[in-house]
């Protein structure tokens, strides 16, 4: 009798346990299907849900709620359709850059005397370190066309790094430089030249421009080699590069001379009104940006002098005065 209620108990438990499974399986998939309803459609107006895989966001098609942003994309952005095409895709590491001779592709010997664990060489050790060190470098550049492209990337290098242009002025340049040399245009001319003007033209080009007078202060190069190299490179690479925008020069000569927002503001405002006027045509534009921040300076009672903006700017101070008076006239023409 007692052995009979044991296994009836037993049994209740174990459909009492069934049971109970199946009601947490079912909980969990109703949880589920929430989860999932919630993710395909739109919490506010219960619209349908897409990916903006570009800025990483999902937002709502029909009242454009954002209800994910900053989503991690976690394929590559190329596809494949073979297992060849994957595995000349497929790649590991930094990503390749045209300010490299080699695009950083090439393995790097570090410069210091030590193994993985910190501790110093031995003497034999270090030997063979530089002669490696030695012939890595030999075949990193292995034809006059690599030391040529090492050479004139590293001067846009250096003269980017004087001048404090970003990395994509860099890059366009190194671009520029590239195409220059595989179309055979450095016979004759120097490789810093080339190098020079290819930097001048990708900061035009960029919107990012520098003076003349900036790039011969860093350049290796006098200032009539810099002109005559960098019109013959645009003229026989195509290359569109539009007059530079005086305004372009304002926020960086207002930052030097550490004047104010308002004092930029009323620049630019000086600027639009000769450009409206047809003033501007024929000018320098270092020129006007530098008179339009010297006259913005008076109009907001900033104290700075014709010799301040001389020296940031780069040009003579007949020229601010100049100019200074024709932007003031040109404005008030407008504004009466």
């Amino acid at each position: 009798m007692t052995e009979t209620r044991t296994r009836s108990y037993s049994g209740e438990t174990d459909r009492e346990r069934t049971a109970s499974d199946r009601t947490h399986e079912q909980e969990t998939e109703n949880e589920t299907t929430r989860a999932d309803e919630h993710t395909t459609t739109c919490p506010e107006c219960d619209g349908s849900l897409i990916t903006d895989t570009e800025h990483g966001e999902t937002v709502c098609a029909d009242c454009g709620l954002v209800v994910e942003a900053d989503s991690v994309d976690r394929g590559p952005e190329w596809r494949a359709f073979d297992a060849s095409e994957r595995d000349s895709k497929s790649r590991v590491g930094a990503p390749t850059t045209n300010m490299m001779h080699d695009k950083g592709l090439s393995t790097n010997i570090g410069w210091q005397d030590k193994d993985a664990y910190g501790r110093s060489l031995s003497s034999s050790q270090r030997e063979k370190m530089q002669r490696l060190r030695t012939w890595n470098e030999r075949f990193r550049t292995r034809d006059s066309k690599e030391r040529n492209l090492k050479q004139a990337l590293g001067e846009i290098d250096r003269m980017a790094s004087a001048l404090g242009l970003p990395d994509n002025v860099r890059e366009t340049a190194s671009v520029i430089y590239r195409r220059a040399l595989s179309e055979n245009l450095l016979p004759g001319r120097s490789i810093e030249g080339v190098a020079t003007a290819s930097l001048y033209a990708a900061a035009r080009q960029v919107g990012n421009p520098r003076s003349l007078d900036e790039f011969t202060a860093v350049a290796r190069v006098d200032k009539m080699e810099l002109t005559r190299t960098y019109r013959y490179v645009i003229r026989e690479l195509g290359l569109r590069v539009q007059p530079a925008d005086p305004e372009s020069y304002v926020p960086r000569f207002v930052s030097k001379l550490d004047l104010s927002e308002e004092t930029q503001r009323l620049a630019r405002d000086l600027l639009d009104s000769a450009k409206s006027a047809g003033i501007t045509s024929g000018k320098s534009p270092v020129g006007l940006a530098a008179s339009a921040v010297y006259a913005a300076a008076l109009l907001s009672n900033e104290k700075v002098t014709q010799s301040q903006v001389s020296d940031v700017a780069d040009i003579s101070e007949v020229t601010i005065r100049n100019r200074y008076k024709e932007l003031l006239e040109t404005s008030e023409e407008i504004a009466a």
